[in-house]
């Protein structure tokens, strides 16, 4: 949606800006976060109370990792740290739940995907008015539909956002908790795994290094990789716009 003006604002910060009249934007998109939203802290509750005047407006809202953590603690749900539990780099063998078989938000998914993933946090419970959409072994809840207050929210554990390149930084990042939670030897590990992501992020016609990583088009594609937020924007906001008269 090139056309589409966006405005940034960070809700935990305490000068946030947040911008009043909710209900005169077309939708909300919350992203990752630092944030733990079972801490009790001053940029956790700004956060929180910025997803409940989401709600209270009515405007369609999407979330990935924390912004799907921030939506649930915002309408009653819990939240809680993984323990020694990681999805850092890719999520595997996401599939639907029954009531995600025919839902909107992964139309267009196959049965069983991957996805980018980067989290050490969870959803523990859903809050009334949600319905699970997607699981896997690691993670139960993947995707959610959240209806609160006046609003609807999409969201996922998983990142459609970003890409592999962004993927790669991530592990490089997050090198020292790899190797503490024994996922990886040492920084050399890290490392290689990192320049095969790298590589593939520019290079990917590489067919051999998305045979290494066990990635197929559902990752490699920008935009199959982007099917939740395309479905957001055209299933989701979109209608609202139309329904609110903006056309």
């Amino acid at each position: 949606m090139p056309e589409a003006r966006c405005e940034r604002v960070k809700p935990a910060d305490a000068d946030a800006g947040i911008p009043a009249g909710l209900d005169g934007y077309d939708a909300v998109l919350l992203t990752g976060s630092p944030l733990h939203l079972y801490e009790d802290t001053p940029e956790a509750r700004r956060e929180i109370a910025f997803m409940r005047a989401v709600f209270a407006s009515g405007t369609p809202a999407f979330g990935s990792c924390a912004g799907l953590q921030v939506a649930v603690v915002a309408a009653g749900g819990q939240v809680r740290a993984m323990g020694s539990r990681r999805e850092i780099g890719f999520a595997r063998r996401i599939f639907r739940q029954p009531d995600g078989v025919d839902h909107p938000l992964l139309a267009g998914r196959p049965p069983v995907f991957d996805v980018p993933a980067i989290h050490g946090d969870e959803v523990e419970t859903l809050p009334d008015g949600a319905t699970l959409l997607a699981s896997n072994g690691v993670t139960h809840v993947q995707a959610a539909e959240i209806r609160h207050d006046r609003g609807v929210f999409w969201g996922v554990q998983y990142h459609p956002e970003i890409s592999l390149r962004e993927v790669a930084a991530a592990l490089r990042r997050q090198a020292e908790e790899l190797i503490d939670l024994g996922m990886a030897r040492d920084r050399l590990d890290v490392e290689q795994q990192a320049v095969l992501v790298d590589t593939l992020h520019r290079e990917p016609e590489r067919r051999d290094l998305a045979w290494r990583l066990g990635l197929d088009e559902q990752v490699l594609d920008p935009m199959m990789r982007m099917t939740e937020l395309r479905n957001f924007l055209d299933r989701l906001v979109l209608p609202t716009r139309a329904a609110r008269g903006r056309g």
